[in-house]
């Protein structure tokens, strides 16, 4: 546990990056060796740069709702580690926030990635965690990744669109996600929690 101690402290000291930002860097994770649930994101938003709290906002709120997972389980890092692909707020850019620094997953994931031994359900949320984790599984775009999340149950993986707000558009157009997906998750994030 101490070296995972001594790692968490290094990746918080990060300054990687810092010259790309025009804000001061701050890596937002939540990780324990014990976690049977892995949230793999792309990188904080503006408001949980603010707080330093991961998925702190809207995205939180629906994605809590589709783990079915109250606050208190899902910032218990005994159970839930939150490791996106950049740990700090990329900033905005024309249509939202900007991508996760590639320097960050390079320096830090395989690494962090080394301490979750316990892993039975692993969301991929988005394109720069699908990649990653999934290497060379992914099909063609996000959507037909997400419908073919049958095929990654053996891994473990779901690879799931991001629960922002932003969109709801895709959800509205997909609404099998919600229908097939969800439920079947709900149910392995309580097989990992009871």
């Amino acid at each position: 546990m101490q070296a995972l101690e001594t790692l968490v402290e290094q990746v918080k000291g990060c300054r990687l990056c810092a010259s790309c930002f025009e804000h001061e860097p701050r890596p937002v994770l939540q990780v324990h060796p014990n976690a049977s649930i892995l949230i793999a994101g792309q990188a904080p938003g503006r408001k949980v740069h603010e707080t330093g709290v991961p998925f702190d906002d809207a995205s939180g709120d629906r994605l809590r709702l589709w783990l079915g997972l109250s606050k208190d389980e899902f910032y218990n890092p005994e159970l839930v580690a939150i490791l996106p692909m950049g740990f700090c707020f990329p900033g905005t850019g024309k249509s939202g926030d900007l991508p996760p620094r590639p320097e960050c997953a390079k320096a830090w994931r395989s690494d962090l990635m080394a301490f979750l031994p316990n892993l039975k359900v692993k969301l991929l949320v988005g394109q720069y965690a699908l990649n990653w984790h999934m290497k060379g599984q992914v099909r063609k775009n996000l959507t037909e990744t997400v419908k073919a999340w049958r095929d990654f149950q053996a891994d473990g993986y779901f690879p799931m669109p991001h629960p922002s707000p932003r969109n709801n558009i895709w959800l509205s157009k997909n609404q099998w996600f919600e229908a097939e997906v969800v439920p079947e998750l709900q149910t392995q994030v309580r097989d990992c929690i009871n």
